[in-house]
């Protein structure tokens, strides 16, 4: 079976240094907020270049960045409808409304040629996905926030170590979310997040927030939440940071080998000048996606749809009021996505044999 992950692989690669620092963990019984939290941000802020606060989890992540960004009640966030829920969901969290854009067919990120058309005297943000690996059009985004005096949040989950135009995504808004689900480009062996800033009083907002409104123990200025990454967490992701540029290296060459098999094939993930891709998913686009499906599982290859169903089609979001074809772009895309295996410990030998069944359908 090829897998669309397989964790044993990579922890068998770092067994030793994980096991070490582990040990360290244990040995040491400071399992919250301990020294290897610490080392961690200081790598993340090293290599973002915008400060580092480490939380619970990617979804904490999308919401401390809201809240730190004083966005609440009557406030509208800008975004796509074609990501993971929890974009949405956590600007329903703080008491704002999301406000959908249709995304660009060739990136499938959100298309900003019609964003500016969404922004009234409620609009506070606008929250960019960089999907799958690839940043979205940050320039224009940018250009539109400053005419309007908007924050942007970029939601960074799935696309740790991506590039635009030079710039590391998630060093380019105001703030940025990120996620170290497993699954993702740099992940922990559980849950965890980090949210990005640059702005001091942004910055002191994060850190109260994560850790009960409080900057001094049992003193508690804002209602915040406990939301902090453990010392086991921070200790994993500390030894694969060291490898993390050899990581996303390894997963681009394994695409290059699906975009030169797969050319013409079936449509294919592209890459803007000037942008590094980290495909965190592979995904193409079938149109008769059940049988590929079918067929990929009758081969013993592993696939998935990411997503089948936007967000403003969701019955949780049906109080939004947004009916099918309110975004057909989006709509169209959902019906055709599906990513294929990708991850960083694959061998060339599985995308070729992927490839290869592929071809032979």
């Amino acid at each position: 079976m090829i897998k669309l992950a397989d964790f044993g692989r990579e922890y068998n690669l770092l067994k030793n240094e994980i096991d070490k620092e582990l040990q360290i963990v244990l040995n040491s019984g400071a399992f919250i907020m301990g020294k290897q939290v610490g080392e961690l941000e200081a790598n993340l802020s090293n290599y973002l270049g915008y400060k580092a606060f480490t939380v619970a989890s990617g979804t904490d992540a999308l919401l401390i960045a809201l809240r730190a960004a004083s966005i609440g009640e009557g406030d509208e966030v800008i975004t796509t409808p074609f990501t993971f829920v929890a974009t949405a969901s956590t600007i329903t969290f703080v008491g704002a409304k999301p406000v959908f854009v249709d995304i660009d067919e060739e990136t499938l990120n959100i298309d900003p040629k019609l964003i500016e058309e969404k922004i009234t005297d409620k609009t506070k943000a606008i929250l960019p996905v960089h999907l799958f690996g690839h940043s979205a059009d940050m320039d224009t985004i940018m250009k539109i926030a400053k005419k309007y005096n908007l924050i942007v949040i970029e939601d960074n989950a799935q696309a740790f170590g991506s590039v635009y135009k030079s710039k590391k995504t998630g060093s380019i808004g105001d703030i940025s979310a990120l996620s170290f689900f497993p699954t993702k480009n740099l992940g922990a062996y559980g849950d965890a997040g980090a949210v990005f800033a640059k702005d001091d009083g942004i910055c002191e907002r994060i850190d109260m927030l994560r850790s009960h409104g409080s900057r001094r123990k049992y003193l508690h200025e804002i209602i915040g939440y406990n939301s902090r990454c453990d010392a086991m967490q921070a200790a994993i992701l500390n030894v694969k940071l060291k490898y993390f540029e050899d990581f996303i290296e390894r997963k681009r060459k394994l695409a290059s080998i699906y975009l030169k098999e797969l050319k013409d094939i079936v449509l294919l993930p592209s890459e803007k000048d000037d942008c590094r891709h980290t495909y965190h998913q592979f995904t193409i686009r079938v149109k008769d996606r059940d049988n590929f499906i079918s067929y990929l599982s009758s081969n013993e290859i592993q696939s998935a749809i990411h997503y089948p169903l936007p967000i403003h089609l969701q019955k949780a979001f049906g109080y939004l009021g947004y009916s099918e074809g309110s975004f057909p772009v989006a709509e169209m895309i959902s019906k055709e996505v599906l990513s294929l295996p990708i991850f960083h410990m694959l061998e060339e030998e599985e995308i070729y044999k992927v490839c290869k069944i592929i071809k032979n359908r």
